[in-house]
């Protein structure tokens, strides 16, 4: 099936009318024509968000699925939520397509009223899933025959790591003295993770990585741009978010607890009284039109948006940004996760109306961008800040580029929570570094093995294997996610002070949060980092007794398999299966009379004489 079939309507129509016939679905990979595909509800996540916990009645205060235009994703098919007896497997490259192709024109496309006279071209595939009903009763049969047989699991909850960074140093307190304080913090969030309806593939280039690289690049400017302030800044970089929240609801459960920071940074904690305003960047598929949004009555938020208008005037970005929108029916962002708790709690959130026709699919890659990788980290450093007086870099990138198209709405939304954090405009022309938004694209998109990643490693560790590291959630595994792990280091070279004149014998000597990397020319530096990890799982699996039916927390599982694999063979025709049955059957009658003949006459066939010997 090509995707441009891959409708809501041709599907639930195989699986409710034609579902005993199909034995397996085969996507081919061809995009040419393609104007839509996402397999994502018109409305992502609106069973976990703050329209969940608002007046029933309220439904112009609702994102809906039947309302195309008054959703977040007006172009989903909600594919990705439904359920399919049958398997579906994505052929991505072309050679196994082309073996497909072939095979089925030879042998099946040709006379299809006596097609089953003949022998076919065949596909067997293993995909059995050894989950069934829902995550309530797999857990409970997970949990029950792991008693009885060890290591016995039929499904695992999604768990990941949310990554998080502090502007300026935390300090560290005995433990005595780690009680909750005064500390005003600002917290800046997005998401890290995206998903699609296939394991393995689909970058979330739109969906996810234009907002990532937009707060990676914001918390670089204000590391450089603001040495210090009475109030510090959270950067946080939430995973799980496309599955009802994972990252976010675990935070603020944390946050409700205690528990954040963990007691082996060894710092106060920190609660939601401490949090003075929560900007969080929703998908960015529109960097020229941004809009701020707020679910509870929020001078912030016509703050926020009076700076956006009045810094763009200034710098001329070429951003619109209107009057703050005031909604129930916000964009599915991570401040959901804060509003269903408080609908008082001062969040607001940066956004632009839908314009990803391939959300969460497996089309929303660098080509949906139009990215091209410039490779420049040679020729500029991307450790530093932009000169703005460079104008629109069109003889790097090209007009319109996404590399310029970031930096500018980045520098704008940066030079914004500097004029609230200090309480003065930015008076330099400096703004977020093209280049290094280049490189973070290309890192993300096309190869880990990438200058940028090389620069927060140590000097000689080997090159990884050059392909974009996954984003999806998965679940609990020993070893840390490669696109988390490479979101903690960035953020350490970024964000962290470098330490002069430190060996790396030296460096190692300190411990974290000292550490040694090689840094943008090489040869290898220490820096006083901030970041550090969180748990992203869902408080509904830390707690025995929770009510599965609740809808309090997210509760995605992810199912169990022994072995997934497919192969191409030709079937026999009935007639040919026939003969060789039949010759079957002649040749072990043969067999049994030949065997009965011998045996009976054995003394005769196999007699060698007497052996006995005379005394």
């Amino acid at each position: 099936m090509l995707p441009a079939l891959y409708t809501r309507e041709n599907i639930l129509r195989l699986r409710d009318e034609a579902a005993p016939y199909v034995s397996v679905l085969v996507l081919m990979n061809n995009a040419s024509g393609l104007e839509q595909f996402s397999q994502e509800s018109r409305c992502p996540n609106q069973y976990s968000g703050l329209s969940s916990v608002l007046n029933p009645k309220a439904d112009e205060q609702r994102c809906s699925v039947d309302r195309a235009e008054d959703s977040w994703n007006p172009w989903g098919s909600g594919l990705l939520l439904e359920d399919f007896p049958f398997p579906i497997f994505y052929v991505a490259g072309q050679s196994e397509m082309d073996k497909l192709l072939d095979c089925y024109d030879r042998f099946n496309a040709h006379d299809l009223d006596h097609q089953h006279q003949r022998s076919l071209c065949a596909i067997e595939v293993k995909a059995f899933m050894s989950a069934a009903v829902s995550t309530d009763i797999c857990m409970r049969r997970s949990n029950t025959y792991n008693s009885l047989i060890p290591a016995t699991k039929y499904c695992d909850p999604l768990q990941g790591k949310n990554v998080y960074a502090t502007l300026f140093p935390r300090p560290i307190v005995p433990e005595e003295q780690r009680v909750e304080g005064p500390e005003r913090i600002v917290l800046v969030s997005t998401r890290t993770d995206t998903t699609t309806m296939f394991d393995g593939v689909g970058l979330g280039a739109m969906g996810s990585v234009v907002p990532f690289t937009v707060l990676v690049s914001v918390s670089h400017f204000l590391s450089k741009a603001l040495p210090n302030n009475d109030r510090n800044v959270l950067f946080l970089f939430f995973n799980g978010e496309s599955y009802d929240y994972i990252g976010s609801q675990r935070f603020v459960y944390d946050l409700e607890t205690g528990a954040f920071p963990s007691r082996s940074t060894q710092t106060k904690p920190i609660s939601m009284d401490n949090i003075e305003l929560m900007i969080d960047l929703g998908s960015l598929d529109n960097l020229t039109d941004l809009h701020v949004y707020h679910a509870a009555p929020q001078p912030m938020a016509t703050k926020v948006a009076e700076l956006l208008r009045k810094i763009n005037q200034s710098f001329g970005f070429g951003i619109q940004s209107g009057q703050p929108v005031l909604t129930g029916n916000l964009p599915p962002v991570s401040a959901q996760s804060f509003l269903r708790e408080n609908i008082t709690f001062p969040a607001v959130i940066i956004a632009s109306k839908p314009g990803n026709h391939f959300y969460h699919s497996i089309y929303d890659d660098q080509e949906n961008l139009h990215y091209h990788y410039k490779n420049l980290s040679r020729k500029y450093d991307f450790t530093q800040l932009e000169d703005l007086d460079l104008g629109d870099r069109s003889d790097l990138y090209g007009k319109d580029s996404i590399q310029m198209r970031i930096r500018n709405a980045s520098t704008l939304i940066g030079m914004s929570i500097y004029e609230l954090l200090v309480g003065k405009a930015y008076d330099q022309r400096n703004g977020t570094n093209s280049v290094l938004i280049d490189e973070f694209l290309h890192c993300f998109l096309e190869s880990a093995d990438c200058p940028l990643f090389r620069a927060t490693v140590k000097p000689d560790s080997p090159h990884v294997y050059p392909a974009p590291p996954s984003r999806y959630i998965s679940v609990h595994t020993t070893l840390t996610a490669d696109a988390t792990g490479w979101t903690y280091r960035v953020l350490g070279l970024l964000l962290g002070q470098k330490v002069e004149n430190v060996t790396k014998t030296d460096c190692a000597a300190m411990h974290l949060p000292y550490q040694w990397m090689a840094g943008y020319e090489g040869a290898g530096e220490c820096r006083r980092t901030t970041q550090n990890m969180t748990l992203a799982l869902s408080p509904a699996f830390t707690n025995d007794t929770y009510d599965f039916t609740s809808h309090r927390y997210s509760t995605w599982t992810e199912s169990t398999w022994s072995e997934m694999s497919a192969r191409i063979f030709l079937r026999p025709s009935p007639a040919h299966e026939t003969l060789t049955l039949s010759i079957g059957i002649v040749v072990m009658v043969i067999s049994f009379v030949l065997v009965f003949l011998i045996n009976s006459r054995s003394d005769v066939l196999f007699n060698q004489g007497s052996t006995s010997s005379i005394p």
